[in-house]
Parts: C-alpha cells; sequence; structure tokens
C-alpha cells in the first residue's frame, strides 16, 4: 500500500517519523494469557511510577502534546491516545483485554509512550496520506463521540480520514475477521532511524508471534 507524509506536515514536523507494518493472512482472536498478563502488570508498574510525577512529565507524552501544539491543537482539550492510555492507568482504570490486536496495540503504546494505530487493510481505498485535518473534516471515532479533526493529523486514504493519534474512526477498525492490517506507530520526531527501525521491527516481530501471518515494515520520514 502507498502510503506518504504530506508536505505541510514534514514543514511544520521536518523530523516527524512513522513506523508502518502492514500484516497478510493475521488471525485476529482472544489474546493469549502471556499478553493478557504482561499489560496488566505493565500497567501496575506504570501506576507505581506516576504515584509522585506527572503524565505530562513522561518525555513521549510530552513530545507528542508538543506535535499537537505545532499543528494548531491544543493538547490539554485534544489528548492524543497515549496520553489518554496513560491517565487512565493513573487513575487505576486499568485497560482490560479486548481482542489481541487491540491488545497488542495498547500494551505497545503504554512501552514506546506513542499513539499507535491499527486499522483493516481491506476497508481502505487506494492511497493513504498522512495529513493535517482540514476545516470541516470529522468523522465518529471509537470514542463513540463526532470528532473534529481540524487541525489534528490524520490517516486518509481516498474516502477521507480513517484514523488518527487523537483517536480513531470505526470505518477500518480491526475485528475478529480481520486477515490484512495495517498499522502506523506515530513515533517520537526525536528517535532516531536506527531505534525507530528497532522499535517497530519488535512490534511487528510480536504481532506476527501471536497473529501468525507474513509482515513488512518500513519507516516514514520527512528527512
Amino acid at each position: 500500500m502507498e502510503i506518504q507524509l504530506s508536505s505541510e506536515i514534514i514543514k511544520q514536523i521536518p523530523d516527524f517519523k512513522l513506523g508502518v507494518i502492514e500484516y497478510g493472512n493475521i488471525t485476529v482472536g482472544d489474546s493469549p494469557q502471556m499478553l493478557k498478563g504482561r499489560l496488566q502488570l505493565f500497567q501496575e508498574s506504570i501506576y507505581f511510577d506516576l504515584e509522585n510525577s506527572n503524565v505530562t512529565d513522561l518525555p513521549g507524552i510530552q513530545e507528542w502534546r508538543g506535535i499537537f501544539k505545532k499543528t494548531g491543537k491544543d493538547p490539554n482539550r485534544y489528548r492524543h491516545s497515549a496520553e489518554a492510555l496513560y491517565r487512565r492507568v493513573q487513575k487505576q482504570n486499568y485497560l482490560s483485554s479486548v481482542q489481541s490486536a487491540i491488545d497488542t496495540n495498547n500494551f505497545f503504546s503504554l512501552q514506546y509512550q506513542v499513539p499507535i494505530g491499527i486499522y483493516d487493510q481491506d476497508h481502505l481505498q487506494g492511497s493513504v496520506e498522512i495529513r493535517i485535518g482540514r476545516e470541516g473534516e470529522e468523522y465518529i471515532g471509537l470514542n463513540g463521540r463526532k470528532n473534529s479533526l481540524e487541525r489534528l493529523i490524520v490517516a486518509s486514504d481516498q474516502e477521507g480520514p480513517f484514523g488518527s493519534p487523537f483517536v480513531d474512526s470505526g470505518r477500518s477498525h480491526v475485528s475478529f475477521s480481520t486477515k490484512n492490517a495495517l498499522q502506523i506507530i506515530y513515533l517520537r520526531p526525536s528517535t532516531d532511524m536506527e531505534n525507530a527501525k528497532k522499535l517497530t521491527e519488535s512490534l511487528m516481530n510480536m504481532f506476527t508471534q501471536i497473529h501468525g501471518g507474513d509482515a513488512a515494515f518500513r519507516i516514514l520520514s520527512g528527512q
């Protein structure tokens, strides 16, 4: 699948980076006990680590708040998805297991402190562009609400936006019937290329260990 960064994003955030993974012939199901256990233990560890600190002091959370500011979105009103996860954990509102693909996404989003989206590739049309949302653009998100996308970073196909580091839409959500998936890791711009590749490959390897299938990854960068 062709995926590109818009010139506007590259201009505003020259070191912007994405990890992109494409999966084929995967099997999504209930999470194995190994993943459920790691997700629970990791959340408990994060909760204790946050007892005497603020979520916004964490490097990844802070960096992505800065990106929202650069594109013109107030990070206090529009919290990126990784920050939203951390705030849930801080309140001991721990994430329960949903299904294997979402649980893997949440685990790595907490580990890397960055937003990560995963989409059913068979529900996407044509090429994908990562760009800044335009005036009037909106969709019903997985949060069940109508979300304005203006000035947010969005992933958009021929039908329009389907994902964002704020909240994804329901149009291309991954389900038990998903066989082919696209995963987008909204890396910290400060991450160097070598570590960007290591992080992305690590996620890909764990995902295929759980879901089977074939996979390939690449890094998209404005530089």
